[in-house]
């Protein structure tokens, strides 16, 4: 199997780098529309449907981070899976400056999608390739990978179990 060359490669016929540009615009709209729906909530984030679900305390624990870092804060949410999706929210809950906020944001999506979609786009393709010397050897890998996500997944819910009484 041939690995091609990443500058053509193409995902539903256009170009991957077309693709992960407008990944990277629409993740950016969709920050700046979560920033300002926390922003309309305020405190009602704790009351509603996702603030009940996520939890108050991981809530805080967010404001706290926002509050220490600021505009760093929104570029390093990137990085982290959890923090990623809240903390846009809290941002504008909490009122931060929005030009900082967005230019954080753009600097986030401008580095965050391109390195996750050609790093993700470069992992599968060298799966496929072994798995097309060694099939026997990918799925091996393929078992090892999901039994790690499994303990780390068992520790985190026994970690965060409540105590028995």
């Amino acid at each position: 199997m041939r690995i091609p060359d990443p500058a053509s490669a193409s995902l539903f016929g256009l170009p991957l780098w077309l693709v992960v540009a407008a990944g990277a615009v629409a993740l950016f709209g969709a920050f700046q529309v979560y920033y300002w729906i926390g922003r309309r909530l305020g405190e009602a984030l704790y009351r509603s449907r996702a603030g009940r679900r996520i939890g108050r305390r991981r809530i805080e624990r967010v404001e706290a981070l926002v509050r220490r870092w600021g505009a760093f804060a929104v570029y390093a949410c990137f990085w982290v899976p959890g923090l990623r999706h809240t903390l846009p929210w809290v941002a504008g809950a909490l009122r931060v400056d929005y030009r900082w906020y967005l230019a954080a944001s753009a600097l986030g999506c401008l580095t965050w999608v391109p390195v996750t979609a050609f790093g993700l786009y470069s992992l599968l393709w060298a799966w496929l390739s072994l798995a097309a010397r060694s099939p026997a050897l990918a799925v091996a890998l393929v078992a090892v990978a999901a039994a790690v996500a499994a303990v780390v997944v068992l520790r985190r819910r026994s970690r965060n179990a409540p105590a028995a009484p």
